[in-house]
């Protein structure tokens, strides 16, 4: 079951991806072979090291929707003209996505524990 993927990267060394994301093969080994980068996927470990590599992915995203919804609270909250509701409302929205983006944080930081010591 060996498949090769190749020209990955500019050079084997780096990490990040599109907007400094990880990229899929992030926690595969990775070899040079005349100047290009190989990743070769040989068994059932390889596969569950990409699985958390996309893991960590949606995580990073799922931190980037969180504070996306924490400045569309603090926009609720500035134009809730003062009305008890409207910023009740809109600070629950600002709470709940701090909270989200601690969540997506703290897993993303596991995943990539775990994924370190498997690769």
């Amino acid at each position: 079951m060996t498949q090769i993927f190749h020209n990955l990267a500019a050079a084997c060394g780096s990490e990040g991806g599109f907007f400094l994301f990880p990229t899929w093969y992030q926690y595969l080994e990775r070899q040079t072979r005349s100047g290009q980068c190989f990743v070769e996927v040989t068994d059932i470990m390889d596969i569950w090291l990409v699985a958390l590599a996309i893991l960590n992915i949606l995580l990073r995203l799922a931190g980037l929707v969180a504070i996306g919804f924490v400045i569309y609270g603090g926009i609720k909250y500035v134009t809730s003209q003062g009305e008890p509701q409207k910023t009740k409302n809109a600070q629950e929205t600002i709470i709940n996505a701090l909270i989200g983006a601690v969540i997506a944080i703290v897993a993303s930081g596991v995943v990539g524990f775990i994924a370190g010591r498997f690769s």
